[in-house]
Order: structure tokens, then sequence, then C-alpha cells
């Protein structure tokens, strides 16, 4: 059973209604999976900046200080040791360290899905007749966006037709634009509303049946 939601012009008046496909825009809700397919995204981003050094990466001698007996000092082999201060350090973190997850293809393709399914079910997806600015102005994107009442974070999604319209919209404040074609879990997630064309709706359902 398709799902009604209204369409607006750039001026915020409703100018009709689109029918979704539930098969897309009607899925239940599923927590674990979103859950699962962020947590992943987020690990694939990370970026390992800690890394302490090992003795063998520490400068200074490898030469024995001292004689091993007969000194009075404790036993040492050099000065790059993890017992003294600027040696080496045990069991720190490391740049090697990898946080990656693996999700197939099927789980984040679903994954999209459910978080537009949830978008569309809490009244948070917008949809245009058409992404179209008489100038490419941040001014007159950010006029569309107070038009549609929308206040708060939103994902800007565009098709290869309107990407030149891309540029209106980056300088925003909580505005983050993204193709279609790479919509995913995590901006979807962290962005409370989502404002597509139907010409990105067209995009979608033919990608996702």
């Amino acid at each position: 059973m398709p799902i009604k939601v209204a369409v607006y012009n750039i001026k915020g008046e409703k100018v009709g209604d689109i029918n979704l496909s539930e098969a897309i825009f009607g899925l239940p809700a599923n927590n674990a999976l979103l859950h699962q397919v962020y947590v992943s995204q987020a690990a694939n981003k990370r970026i390992v900046i800690a890394h302490t050094k090992d003795r063998g990466e520490r400068a200074g001698s490898g030469k024995k200080p001292w004689k091993q007996k007969g000194t009075g000092n404790a036993r040492v082999g050099s000065a790059r040791t993890p017992v003294w201060r600027k040696g080496g350090v045990v069991f720190g973190p490391r740049k090697e360290r990898n946080f990656k997850k693996k999700i197939n293809k099927k789980m984040a393709r679903k994954a999209v899905q459910v978080a537009l399914s949830e978008k569309a079910r809490s009244n948070n997806l917008l949809v245009l007749d058409e992404m179209k600015l008489k100038e490419k102005k941040s001014k007159e994107f950010f006029r569309i966006l107070e038009n549609l009442k929308i206040k708060g974070s939103a994902l800007v999604g565009f098709s290869d037709k309107e990407k030149e319209y891309s540029l209106a919209s980056r300088n925003i404040k909580n505005v983050h634009n993204i193709l279609v074609n790479n919509l995913n879990v995590s901006d979807l997630l962290n962005r409370k509303y989502l404002l597509l064309s139907k010409e990105s709706i067209k995009f979608l359902e033919n990608k996702y049946k």
C-alpha cells in the first residue's frame, strides 16, 4: 500500500501529494539493524591518532650505561628501558590498531530503507516538487528552509541533475547536503529532517526496488 506524503514548492506551499513505495518508505522499525550499521560506519571513519613509542623507537643510546656489577647501581641494559624516564612505553596505544567493522551490502541497503521509513513515519521527510533555485546562493536556499519551517538539523539529498544547487546549501549551519546515491544510515540518523525532491524520490525507488 503506497504511503502518501505532501509535496511542496520552494515557497512552502502545498502543491499536491506523492505516493511513496511501502517497500522503501514503509518498513517497520529495526533499531538493532540501525545500531549495528551505524556503529560500523562510525568505526570505519575512525582515524587512529594516539601512538606511543616502544623502546626500539625511542631516541638514545643502546649502549649499556654502566657495567653489570660493582657500581652499586641497579642492573640496566639500555637508557631506553621502559623503567627509565624518556624510555619506551609498554602496552601503550599503537597506530597499527584496526577498528574497522564489516557490514554486508544487503544489511547496509536494508538499514537505509529502514532509516528512510523512520523519516516518513515521523513526518520528518519533506518533499519538494522541484529542486531549482533562481540563484545558487545560500540566502536563497535558507529562504526555502524557512518557508518549509525546517528548524534544526537537516539533510538535503540531491540527484545528479540537481547537484549544481548543492553549492547553495553547504554554508548553512546545521544543514548537510549529499547525493541521494550516497545516502547512508549515519547521515540520516544524525539529522532530524530529510529534504528530497520528487526527482530524488524517483531515483531512490528505482535503486532500492
